[in-house]
């Protein structure tokens, strides 16, 4: 039985252990994955739209141009994992851990990161159009030249984060956040929201 059949079929995924397993191309749209073990596997260029990831560790994989659109990836571990250029478009990251991971250039509008850890991330040229980044913490993040417009950005902690030419037009800022971002090179301060 191949590995996409198998997982079509699985009734417990948090029993599954993928850990390091090339899955590229795999189409897993929709599946119940919530918990398995996909830590260094191989995603690249994977379908994994509205699927439910919730719990899982993806920590080091490889999601290389993956599409997540609407997928479920809340309290995913998803630390030191490759993401760049994916699509995550409508996707649930609430409470994910993403410290150190790559978002380069990965189109990220309009999810919720509400409380998510992005530590260290690199998150440079990224979209993040409308995202939800309350009470996330992108300490030390690299948000250069991302697109921040209309985000909520209320309670998000960046401290230590690189914001050069990040644009943040039209984003619900807080007080707080606001004198963060002074002196930081962003683009757009004077037309936010806070």
């Amino acid at each position: 039985m191949d590995i996409e059949r198998l997982l079509h079929n699985v009734e417990s995924p948090e029993t599954l252990n993928l850990s390091g397993r090339n899955l590229q191309g795999i189409d897993l749209t929709r599946l119940n994955l919530a918990g398995v073990n996909l830590s260094r596997a191989d995603l690249s260029w994977a379908i994994l739209n509205e699927a439910n990831f919730s719990g899982a560790n993806l920590s080091e994989a490889n999601l290389y141009q993956a599409f997540l659109s609407g997928a479920n990836l809340s309290k995913v571990n998803l630390s030191r994992a490759d993401l760049s250029e994916a699509t995550l478009n409508e996707a649930n990251l609430s409470e994910a851990i993403l410290s150190e991971a790559n978002l380069s250039g990965a189109d990220i509008g309009v999810v919720s990161l509400f409380g998510a850890h992005l530590g260290g991330a690199n998150l440079r040229g990224a979209s993040l159009f409308r995202a939800d980044l309350s009470r996330t913490n992108l300490f030390g993040a690299d948000l250069s030249r991302v697109n921040l417009k209309e985000a909520n950005l209320r309670e998000a902690d960046l401290n230590g984060a690189n914001l050069t030419e990040a644009d943040v037009s039209g984003a619900e800022i807080s007080k707080y956040v606001k004198r963060q971002l002074r002196n930081k090179g962003v683009v757009g301060l004077d037309a936010t929201e806070g």
